[in-house]
This record gives structure tokens, C-alpha cells and sequence, in this order.
């Protein structure tokens, strides 16, 4: 492990003020993906600084009807809070399919919006990477690419988000907040991830020196009519190959709103409104589900070895809505 300095930051400005003092430092909270990327020398800053001791580890609620995750709430603590679960059972689903519990334990919110791809020949510094070191090439793109994305890829990376509560705040349109040397600001969901383009190592919209420190929840949580579905290589401990966060509003018989986000298949968690705007109106039949599912996967592509997440992810969003409105699973 390369060596580095360490600092504690006393407040939330102290934590802004001593990166901004040094670009190349990294914060560091649960540190369940920063120390995994220092011990296999894919990033190397000359300074971590300590974000454990600010006051960002509260669950509570907002003045408008939703809720307020504090930047250092554990996952485990999201997931097992108690209006969480009443509120946002999606977001609760979608954490507890993600990592184990010791990892949940350790990592926090917002280290989880923040954590970096697992494509192998990003971790492997033998190999060619443009989001580890831009301008070598993609190694998976004719290499092992089975679990990689099919959506929204370019010439330079065609690697996957990994996180499973993203996808589940993608799809409930959770606001981020952040603060830097200019003071506070807020980032829709959708925003603070980008796709890959010809910068890939550029991960998301935050600016030099930002810090997020909470997310907040809307008041509709979806409570009624939601599923999590996560298709994966094993039953625990595995990141997904394809998942569906399936978010719906229903009234007599009637999809009125609909949000559906994929993991495991994008850059970023990958939604389409475009595409959900098909169900808007319709009934909760099967028909109108494989309609949705096709104009989600459009433009997909696949690059050999991941050619069957394209007929997958159709399927994993037909099952995920058909579970969210209460059915049985269509065959």
C-alpha cells in the first residue's frame, strides 16, 4: 500500500477547505471501496482526510413530506430504519441485495453514491483502462465483458455502475446535496452520474472540492405498488447483472405514474421517461409491460459476452412490474 497523510476534519467547511487545499486528496468515511482501490494501487492519493466525525449521520424528517439521509448513515441503518421501510420499501429492497452485512455495517450513503465501477480490468493495473488511466484503451470491449453494460456506452468504456440503492433513489428521483467553497447546492439523481462519453474516468457532475452531505427522499415513496428485482451470478454477495428498481402509481386498475430505473446494464442507473410514458394511462397488463421493456432496451448493444443481458433485462422488467402491481410472474 502506497503511503499517504491523513486528516480530520472537524466540520463540514474544514473537510471542503482541506481538499480544496489539495486536489489530489480523497475523503474517506466507511472506506469499504476507497481502501480496496489504495490496496490494489488504482488510485493513490497523497492525503485522505477523515469525514467520520461530521454531523451527518441523522435520518430525519423534512418540512415537505420526505426524509433526509445524512451523508454518513450506515446502509444498514437506511435499510432497517423503521419510515424507511414503511415510506421507501424499494430503497430498504434494494440495499439489503446489495453487498453483505458486514460491508452494509461499514458503508455509507454517501460513500455508496460515490463508489467506482468493478469492471476487472479497472482493478487490474496490468491491463489498459480509459476510466483508470485515460487514453490506454478498454480492455473489456473484446475481452471478458459478461457482466458489462449494453446501454449507453462509447468507444472508450463500456463499464457498469455497481450500486443498488442508486437505483432504487433513481427511480424515487432523490435530490443530493452537496457543499464546496461556494457554498451549498442540489443535484437531481439523475445528474450526478455521467456516462462514460470520451472522459470515462470522469465519474459523476460534482465539482472540485464538493462534499455530499445528504440526500433527500421525496414525499412519494411508492409504498403500494414497487418491486426490486436484482438478477445476479449467485444468491448473495454479487453485484448485479441486471436489476429493475419498478415504481408505480395505480388507480382503479390504471398506471397513472410510472418510474423504472436498471442496474447492472449502464454507466449510471440507466431510466427512460420516454419510455415509462408508455405505461402512463394503460392498464397493468402483460402486453403493456413487453411494450416498456422494448423501448427501455431499444439501443442496447451488446459485445459478446454480455449479448444476453439485451433478451435479460426485457424479461427482468417485465417480472418487476408485474411484481410491483401485485401479480403473479408472466411467463
Amino acid at each position: 500500500m502506497n503511503s499517504f497523510a491523513y486528516t480530520r476534519a472537524a466540520d463540514v467547511m474544514d473537510a471542503v477547505r482541506a481538499i480544496e487545499a489539495d486536489g489530489a486528496a480523497k475523503f474517506i468515511a466507511g472506506g469499504t471501496n476507497l481502501l480496496d482501490l489504495i490496496k490494489e494501487n488504482v488510485e493513490r492519493p497523497p492525503r485522505v482526510i477523515d469525514i467520520t466525525h461530521l454531523p451527518l449521520g441523522d435520518i430525519e424528517p423534512r418540512p415537505d413530506g420526505g426524509w433526509r439521509l445524512g451523508a454518513l448513515v450506515s446502509n444498514t441503518d437506511v435499510a432497517y430504519h423503521e419510515e424507511v421501510g414503511r415510506r421507501y420499501p424499494i430503497l430498504a429492497k434494494a440495499i439489503l441485495a446489495g453487498a453483505s452485512p458486514q460491508l452494509r455495517n461499514m458503508a455509507t450513503v454517501g460513500g455508496n453514491l460515490l463508489q467506482r465501477t468493478r469492471c476487472p480490468y479497472f482493478y487490474d493495473t496490468a491491463t489498459p483502462c480509459n476510466k483508470r488511466q485515460p487514453e490506454t484503451g478498454c480492455s473489456a470491449i473484446g475481452g471478458f465483458n459478461r457482466a458489462h453494460a449494453i446501454l449507453g456506452t462509447s468507444e472508450h468504456c463500456i463499464a457498469t455502475h455497481p450500486s443498488d440503492m442508486c437505483v432504487a433513489l433513481a427511480a424515487l428521483e432523490a435530490i443530493v446535496r452537496v457543499s464546496g467553497p461556494t457554498g451549498e447546492r442540489s443535484i437531481p439523481f439523475a445528474e450526478l452520474h455521467r456516462l462514460p462519453g470520451d472522459t470515462p474516468h470522469i465519474d459523476t457532475t460534482l465539482r472540485r472540492s464538493e462534499l455530499i452531505t445528504a440526500v433527500d427522499l421525496p414525499a412519494e415513496g411508492f409504498a403500494a405498488h414497487h418491486a426490486y428485482l436484482k438478477i445476479r451470478e449467485r444468491a448473495s454477495y454479487a453485484f448485479a447483472l441486471v436489476s429493475v428498481a419498478a415504481a408505480l402509481t395505480i388507480e382503479d386498475g390504471t398506471i397513472v405514474k410510472a418510474r423504472l430505473a436498471l442496474g447492472g446494464v449502464a454507466h449510471k442507473p440507466w431510466r427512460d421517461e420516454q419510455a415509462e410514458a408508455l405505461l402512463h394511462g394503460r392498464a397493468a397488463t402483460s402486453e403493456n409491460y413487453r411494450a416498456v421493456a422494448e423501448a427501455l432496451v431499444r439501443d442496447a448493444r451488446g459485445y459478446g459476452g454480455n449479448d444476453f443481458k439485451i433478451e435479460l433485462a426485457k424479461r427482468a422488467i417485465v417480472r418487476a412490474l408485474a411484481e410491483a402491481v401485485g401479480e403473479e410472474t408472466p411467463r
